[in-house]
This record gives structure tokens, C-alpha cells and sequence, in this order.
């Protein structure tokens, strides 16, 4: 059975669907879609954490589907900026798993994995999956996936 993984920018993804749909991205919907192609044999949601209620609840519903979450301090800079993301963090762990596994699945628009993907890709032999907006992922990151995934209205609540 093919032996599946999947990385979830939640920042990204929250972002994006929000900006392009007005709706949030179905973590339920994606883990029974993958799962039919597979054993999901890892699932990690990458986040930045806030401690409001509402993000602990949202962490927690992710737990409960499968996924490990892992968080970050959400930093103000002095100059009202923020910081807060998982690019470092993600591909780290994507270049381990990506020994062990047949299939990466990335949940991100973020051209800065373009690279990250065309690597496992030849130092692995693995399949590199992205789903992403359409429109606010970058070019670079789809032509660099082996299959690109459009989240559209199937993939949101």
C-alpha cells in the first residue's frame, strides 16, 4: 500500500481560501480523499499560536481527524509587522519523511517549497502532491509538484 504524508501550511491555507472564497479549507473532506489513495502514514498541521479560543478548538478538531499540530509563538514586531511562519519547520521535516514515503502531499501556495519539491522529487523518487488556490498559488510550486490539486468548493465547509 502506498505510504502517504501530508504537510498542511494552515496559515497558508486559512489565507488563501478566505482571501479567494470567503470560506475555510475542509480538513476532514482532504483526509478521507487521501486516504483512499493510501496509508496516511503521517499528517502534520504546521500553525502559529495565538491562544484564543477559537484557534484551540481548531487545533483540537485537527487532532481528532489525525493530524500531529505543531506551533509556533505568534511574534508582533515593534514596528507593528509579524512573524510567524513554518517554511524552515516544513521542509525539515518533509526531507526526513520524504525517505520513507511514496507520496508527499503539501498543503501550501507558497512558492519558497518549489525547491523542496523538485529535491525529493529527484533525491527520492517520491510523488510530490500540492493543493493550493488556483489563483494564489504560485506558479513556480504547481509546475514543480508531480500533481497540483485545486481546492475549490469540494475541499471547503
Amino acid at each position: 500500500m502506498k505510504k502517504i504524508a501530508i504537510f498542511a501550511d494552515v496559515q497558508n491555507i486559512y489565507y488563501t481560501t478566505r482571501q479567494a472564497y470567503g470560506r475555510q479549507f475542509n480538513y476532514k473532506k482532504l483526509w478521507k480523499k487521501v486516504s483512499k489513495e493510501g496509508e496516511i502514514v503521517s499528517a502534520v498541521a504546521y500553525a502559529i499560536h495565538r491562544g484564543d479560543e477559537k484557534q484551540l478548538k481548531f487545533q483540537d478538531a485537527l487532532k481528532h481527524i489525525g493530524f500531529s499540530v505543531k506551533l509556533k509563538p505568534y511574534i508582533r514586531r515593534s514596528d507593528g509587522s509579524s512573524k510567524g511562519d513554518w517554511d524552515v519547520g516544513i521542509t525539515i521535516d518533509v526531507l526526513e519523511a520524504a525517505q520513507e514515503i511514496h507520496t508527499i502531499i503539501l498543503l501550501s501556495g507558497d512558492g519558497d517549497f518549489d525547491l523542496l519539491l523538485k529535491k525529493i522529487k529527484s533525491n527520492y523518487a517520491v510523488t510530490a502532491e500540492v493543493y493550493g488556490v488556483p489563483a494564489l498559488t504560485a506558479n513556480s510550486l504547481i509546475d514543480a509538484a508531480s500533481v497540483f490539486h485545486r481546492i475549490d468548493e469540494d475541499l471547503l465547509l
